[in-house]
């Protein structure tokens, strides 16, 4: 893949769909995908890796089961492997999300919201 800037606006530009991440860059086995938020996700977890959350405009929730965290623009959080969540923003909030290749974006939970993987901008 040859070395180019990604520009986050432009690739947002190109999708309109909530909860469905596309994927913009890898490094090593990690990928850094773009997703655009809105309503409630479903309570699932990644028993084997931690995932990360950045957003980049808006303001999100991720609920715990034992608490919540609020994110806003340029706030960013780590969800550790196997605890449980559910994220949740009741205006469109975009969220740079980087993981490892191959995470399904709601773990192992069945779920209509549950998107194709490795979908790349």
């Amino acid at each position: 893949m040859p070395h180019s800037t990604i520009n986050f606006a432009e690739k947002l530009a190109l999708f309109s769909e909530h909860w469905s991440p596309k994927v913009i860059a890898e490094m090593n086995d990690y990928q850094f995908k773009l997703v655009k938020l809105q309503g409630e996700f479903v309570w699932h977890d990644h028993p084997d890796t931690d995932e990360v959350f950045i957003v980049l405009s808006g303001e999100m929730q991720i609920a715990f089961r034992d608490r919540t965290e609020h994110l806003k623009e340029g706030e960013m959080l780590v969800v550790p492997k196997g605890a449980e969540h559910k994220p949740y923003a009741e205006q469109e909030c975009q969220v740079l999300i980087v993981e490892p290749k191959g995470v399904v974006n709601t773990g192992d939970a069945d779920s209509s919201l549950t998107a194709q993987n490795d979908v790349w901008i």
